[in-house]
């Protein structure tokens, strides 16, 4: 039976959006902040953080002038999925009428799996195949659900391995299922003392088990994204692995796990700084070509200088704005391997 329970135009559909999502010189706002992540980058500005408070600082994202030329698709949150801008036009209708593909998070978070060490399952299977046909009915064109893997302390064991794999396929199933593109995103976590040769070994296993849990439950690859972390020291670790390396060992591990028929490899950012995701992006382009496209789907990454200089200030939304734009660009040039630290200060 294969992949073909899809109809032809459905995965052909599931396939143009993919396509657009990692398209040339593009990537993916990330601003799907749950409410107590988004409550804790408001503190860092003394900034309540409110229904209204949450809708005026996306809306300063969304309709930053010409950030549609370096953003593909932005990556909501189930509240801002429903809210307005101020002129009453829906979040998802705005991205749509700027060519920016709106997409929707929807896993619930994470849980303790009983019998390990503090490793953590996503939540939010149960009841997704009705949610997920809302979503696409209030505009949404693709899914994001993160899986996280810990290094250090034993882990990952190969329970934690196996529960998140299966979650991340079925997850994907059902939301080609309801005609969104799923963003496939197992998190391997930066934090640790681990050095780059295990963060290495831990993500050629994570993504082996993914891909064979995905052909397992028959999501069509070309009609996917994976949005996975890069290949890194761990962020104690006293050996921070060159720039180089680190382009050069995330390269590998993808070359041997992700199939070509994958249009795109969206990463994440994972608590490296604004500049450092960009340059590691940077030089993976500049080593193409490669099968998949590789892409971005940064939150803090791009959010970080924007955040910081609107304040929670209407006066500074243009600054704001630009700061965005600016953090685009770089990522737009980085998708072409033409990034280079001159343009920071430009």
């Amino acid at each position: 039976m294969g992949m073909y329970h899809l109809s032809d135009e459905l995965r052909a559909g599931l396939a143009d959006t993919a396509d657009a999502m990692v398209a040339p010189g593009k990537g993916i706002l990330a601003a799907d902040e749950s409410s107590p992540t988004i409550k804790k980058r408001f503190d860092a500005i003394d900034l309540a953080s409110t229904e209204e408070t949450r809708q005026a600082y996306r809306e300063m994202l969304f309709t930053a002038p010409d950030v549609q030329n370096f953003i593909s698709g932005v990556i909501l949150f189930e509240e801002t999925l429903g809210q307005k801008d101020s002129q009453g036009t829906p979040f998802p209708e705005l991205l749509k009428q700027r060519g920016i593909i709106p997409g929707i998070k929807v896993d619930k978070g994470l849980a303790r799996i009983p019998g390990t060490r503090e490793e953590k399952a996503t939540q939010g299977l149960d009841g997704l195949g009705k949610r997920l046909t809302a979503f696409a009915a209030q505009g949404a064109r693709f899914a994001k659900w993160r899986a996280v893997i810990h290094i250090g302390d034993h882990r990952p064991s190969r329970l934690a391995v196996d529960v998140n794999a299966h979650g991340l396929a079925r997850y994907a199933a059902l939301s080609q299922d309801a005609g969104l593109v799923p963003i496939v995103e197992p998190e391997i976590l930066m934090t640790g003392g681990h050095d780059i040769h295990t963060c290495d070994r831990v993500s050629e296993w994570v993504l082996e088990r993914v891909f064979s849990e995905l052909v397992l439950h028959r999501v069509f690859l070309e009609g996917m994204v994976l949005k996975p972390s890069m290949v890194t020291s761990g962020d104690a670790c006293p050996e921070q692995a060159e720039i180089d390396t680190v382009a050069e060992a995330s390269i590998r591990v993808f070359r041997r796990t992700v199939p070509a028929a994958v249009p795109g490899i969206a990463f994440l950012s994972g608590g490296q700084s604004s500049e450092l995701a960009t340059a590691h992006l940077n030089a993976m382009n500049q080593k193409g070509p490669h099968p998949w496209e590789l892409s971005f789907s940064y939150g803090r990454a791009l959010q970080e200088h924007p955040l910081k200089v609107w304040a929670g200030k209407d006066e500074n939304v243009p600054a704001a704005q630009a700061a965005l734009l600016k953090r685009a660009r770089c990522n737009g040039a980085a998708r072409y391997g033409e990034y280079s630290p001159g343009m920071e200060s430009g």
